[in-house]
């Protein structure tokens, strides 16, 4: 049997904080999830302002981050080839979801939702490396 890291919710929060501090760097209003390596919410905040669409939109965009393995955008990319992978229920191939690795483990992800979906990625991005030794 093999030990693997988790994130807990105070990893989430300090996720969001990161991220956060990126979007108000930039004037961004935006909505930001955090979930566990299954697709299961640990933390959310949808900024002041932020459309409230986004807020469905940025979970959506985790849960298929933690789910593929992938950033979201790769899904997006495959998607204009295989457009038939579109029909996988329950994801959202748009980029600005991002999962968060441990070595090769995937241990959850980051969606973002409210500007353009580079922005929203760059967003996700910034909330990973908040952890500290990880690589977004």
């Amino acid at each position: 049997m093999r030990t693997k890291s988790t994130l807990t919710a105070a990893d989430g929060l300090r996720i969001i904080a990161a991220g956060k501090v990126e979007a108000e760097k930039n004037g961004w209003n935006v909505s930001i999830a955090v979930v566990d390596e299954s697709g299961f919410l640990l933390a959310f905040e949808r900024m002041d302002l932020a459309n409230p669409q986004s807020a469905d939109i940025s979970i959506r965009k985790a849960w298929t981050a933690a789910a593929a393995r992938v950033p979201t955008k790769a899904l997006e990319d495959i998607a204009k080839d295989r457009p038939g992978t579109l029909a996988f229920a329950g994801r959202l191939p748009v980029q600005g979801g991002m999962p968060v690795k441990v070595g090769a483990d995937c241990v959850g992800a980051v969606g973002v939702s409210g500007v353009a979906s580079h922005q929203d990625e760059q967003v996700a991005q910034a909330g990973i490396l908040g952890l500290g030794d990880l690589k977004a």
